[in-house]
C-alpha cells in the first residue's frame, strides 16, 4: 500500500483528503504543520507528499528547501494543494522539484485523487 504525507493545517481539508485517499487505497500520515512533518520524514519516506504552502511555524516552500537539501529527499514526490495560485508561487514549486501544483478552489479532491493515482503508478 502507497504512503501519502498529508502537510495541512486546515482540519477540514484534512478529513476530505485523508477520507478520499484512504477510499482510493492509500495509507494517509498527517502532519499539520512544517515542523510535525519534518519529524515524520525523518521516521519514514513517503511515497508522495502532499503540501499545503501556508503553514504554522515552517511554511510550505522552506519545508520542501530542507526536504530537499539537508534530508536528501531530492526524489520525494511532492504536489503542492494550495490556495495560492501567482505565477511566482507555482514557478517557486517548479524550481523545487513540485510534480504538479492544484489550487484548492480548481480541482475537486476527487480530481487531485485521480491525479495521484497517476502519479504513484
Amino acid at each position: 500500500m502507497k504512503t501519502i504525507l498529508l502537510v495541512e493545517d486546515d482540519p477540514f481539508v484534512v478529513d476530505i483528503y485523508t477520507t478520499k485517499l484512504k477510499s482510493a487505497g492509500f495509507s494517509v500520515d498527517v502532519a499539520e504543520d512544517g515542523e510535525e512533518a519534518l519529524r515524520k520524514l525523518k521516521e519514514k519516506k513517503p511515497d508522495l507528499m502532499v503540501l499545503d504552502i501556508v503553514l504554522p511555524n515552517i511554511d510550505g516552500w522552506e519545508l520542501l528547501k530542507r526536504i530537499r537539501t539537508e534530508m536528501g529527499l531530492e526524489d520525494l514526490k511532492v504536489v503542492v494543494l494550495s490556495n495560492l495560485s501567482q505565477k511566482e508561487e507555482v514557478q517557486k514549486g517548479l524550481a523545487l522539484g513540485v510534480m504538479r501544483h492544484f489550487v484548492k478552489a480548481n480541482f475537486t479532491p476527487s480530481e487531485v485523487v485521480e491525479e495521484i493515482k497517476k502519479i504513484l503508478k
